[in-house]
């Protein structure tokens, strides 16, 4: 079994709420858990609002694409854009000690799921894989 879904929204902000949506009912499709739901729609949102926020600088007039694939044993999210590289050597979260609003996106990231991996042989823009190991019920 292997099944694709792909969205492309504007990058801005508004649109956020489709992918969360588009996130969600996919996961529910599968009958992935309520609260692993939560998490992977918050989690997509947050690289998403990067995206905007670092690779688009808050161009508001850029696509960003999802590619939503599953398998018996992953649920698979690619996220593209066409922006500004990413320094991957740079991405990572602040100090959690580091109590403040905002930059902690990246470790909520990693932490719902297995894989954060950005594909360098993409030339232009960046390409976001994130990988949640599990076995899938459809």
């Amino acid at each position: 079994m292997k099944d694709f879904a792909t969205i492309a929204i504007p990058s801005h902000p508004k649109y956020l709420s489709i992918v969360r949506s588009v996130t969600g009912k996919i996961a529910q499709i599968y009958e992935i858990t309520e609260t692993l739901t939560e998490d992977m729609k918050l989690a997509v949102d947050e690289a998403c609002a990067n995206v905007i926020k670092h690779a688009y600088q808050g161009d508001r007039t850029k696509k960003i694409v999802l590619k939503y694939k599953i398998t018996k044993k992953s649920f698979n999210v690619i996220i593209e854009d066409s922006g500004i590289k990413a320094k991957t050597d740079l991405i990572k979260g602040r100090d959690l000690d580091d109590i403040r609003p905002g930059g902690l996106g990246i470790h909520f990231i990693k932490r719902v799921f297995d894989v954060f991996h950005f594909d360098e042989t993409k030339k232009k823009g960046n390409r976001l894989i994130l990988i949640k190991y599990m076995n899938i019920k459809k």
